[in-house]
């Protein structure tokens, strides 16, 4: 038989006599409990399951009393909490859940489940639950991007285009070597996200509200219980920081950053001025005014995410700095409050990049053009004579004077000039400078496709160069999948020995 709510329960905890006024009831926990119902109570139930289990083994529980609970937790859980929706919680959302079941069996049963710990453990647990299913998320998008940039640079390794410092045509390289070069950035933001996962293998729960508990539980079974890998360690650490969250939500700023930069290029490529690369029609939209534009407008939400994550972090870190280390409503709630959407958001930034990258075709006949007339390759004519004796100095000087001099005479391509007659040029300028040295040009010096396929050296885009970084980026993208695997299975051993104990203890089968 379902009893009404106790008003000495709804009221207050025993040291209360009233409960919180209407407005900040309003402010705080909001009009009713659907959403926080939402949020929440999946990840708490199945904590409660774990704690359950444990404090029955402990003999801390009565057997039947703790199959009594599991089995009205289940119930309340498949019919997605529906006698709590639509009702206010004037101490929140797992104090309305609490009442129900001592409502439900009593206050003998029901008011068990909450042995040995506090709301602070168990919030921080959850916080821990709901960061790896998140991050598990991110991690795949990650996995899956840098996937499609490495075998894309594959692809695209032999397609020659001008590298671009500071705006301007650089270097011969290839579009296939930049994108390895932003899946090795990827690779970094992939690692840096991982190990800032390693804060979530530890359990909280135990700590109760912050300084252990003299009830004799097994936080470590409960931690197993849970996919964990190891329990509290030290209660007041475990309740006062969320340094966890703050280290995942870092990570994906980092992350979205090197989309940030990846959706800049390809935006400014884009243009009628650069023509580098393109989008099909997928993949832009159209203007309401102009029927001539193509925008590729996924970019500038990419973009905008980077932005926004920042923002959610600059939020979290200012609602932490300033509290004293220990349980506090600014760092528990206030401070992860941003945290939750911004690495959502991240994931469907990661989803979006997957969709430009695998979309954006390069122009070939431009991008060699744009290396060509960009004269990309005057580092390597000064490294020619450089070969030949000349300083590196020197060589740098009378190259830029015969681009100088090129360039006044009409010259677009270097390429096209006559080898020989280049070669003396070079030669009477090197005289000028007092360096009387033969010149040994040849048409490969000024061909930008010959000239990539010569830098092997240092990290370039050369084939050999270029093979043993995409090897060395699909290992780690491997090791790095196997890992992501591994916690996956572990979490999935955890919840069925966790069902199964449910079931041995004779609770919802």
């Amino acid at each position: 038989m379902t009893r009404t709510d106790s008003p000495a329960r709804t009221a207050g905890t025993g040291r209360l006599s009233r409960s919180l006024s209407g407005r900040a009831h309003r402010v705080v926990f909001g009009v009713n409990a659907d959403a926080a119902i939402d949020l929440e109570l999946p990840y708490i139930t199945v904590i409660d399951e774990a704690h359950l289990i444990m404090l029955t083994e402990r003999q801390l529980v009565d057997t039947g009393a703790a199959a009594r609970l599991l089995t009205e937790i289940h119930e309340l859980r498949v019919t997605g909490f529906a006698p709590l929706r639509g009702r206010p919680a004037p101490r929140g959302v797992y104090l309305l859940y609490e009442d129900h079941l001592i409502d439900r069996l009593g206050m003998r049963v029901g008011g068990v489940l909450h042995t040995g710990r506090s709301r602070n453990d168990l919030k921080a647990t959850m916080h821990h639950m709901r960061l790896r299913e998140l991050v598990i998320g991110a991690l795949h998008g990650l996995l899956r991007l840098q996937a499609l940039l490495l075998s894309r640079a594959r692809r695209f390794r032999t397609v020659v285009m001008p590298a671009y410092s500071q705006f301007q045509p650089a270097t011969p390289a290839s579009y296939g070597y930049y994108l390895l070069g932003v899946g090795e950035s990827l690779g970094q933001d992939i690692l840096g996200l991982w190990q800032a996962c390693e804060g979530l293998g530890q359990c909280p729960l135990g700590a109760a509200s912050g300084g252990g508990t003299d009830v004799a539980i097994d936080p470590a079974r409960t931690a197993a219980l849970l996919g964990f890998t190891t329990p509290v360690s030290h209660a007041g650490y475990a309740v006062a920081s969320r340094d966890t969250a703050v280290r995942l939500l870092s990570a994906c700023v980092l992350a979205s950053l090197t989309l940030s930069r990846l959706c800049t290029d390809l935006q400014l490529w884009s243009t009628h001025e650069f023509g580098l690369v393109g989008f099909p029609d997928s993949l832009v939209g159209s203007s309401s005014a102009m029927p001539q534009k193509r925008n590729p407008f996924l970019l500038e939400h990419i973009k905008g995410g980077a932005g926004a994550l920042i923002g959610a972090w600059t939020a979290a870190v200012a609602n932490i700095k300033n509290v004293p280390f220990g349980n506090s409503v600014e760092v528990s709630t206030e401070a992860v409050a941003s945290i939750w959407p911004a690495i959502d958001r991240f994931t469907g930034m990661t989803e979006l990049a997957v969709s430009v990258v695998a979309g954006a075709q390069p122009c070939q006949d431009a991008m060699l053009r744009g290396a060509d007339e960009g004269f990309t390759v005057a580092t390597a004519v000064a490294n020619r004579l450089v070969a030949q004796g000349v300083p590196f100095r020197i060589a740098h000087r009378v190259t830029g004077r015969l681009v100088t001099e090129l360039i006044s005479e009409g010259v677009h391509k270097p390429s096209t000039v006559d080898i020989c007659a280049t070669g003396q040029r070079l030669g009477d300028l090197l005289r000028s400078e007092g360096v009387a040295t033969p010149v040994d040009l040849t048409g490969a010096d000024l061909d930008p496709v010959a000239v990539l396929a010569a830098t092997d050296f240092g990290g370039g885009p050369g084939p050999r160069s270029f093979a043993a970084a995409h090897d060395r980026l699909a290992a780690a993208w491997r090791s790095h999948t196997r890992e992501v695997a591994a916690w996956s299975d572990r979490l999935a051993t955890a919840e069925t020995e966790r069902n199964e104990a449910v079931r041995q203890l004779g609770g919802y089968t």
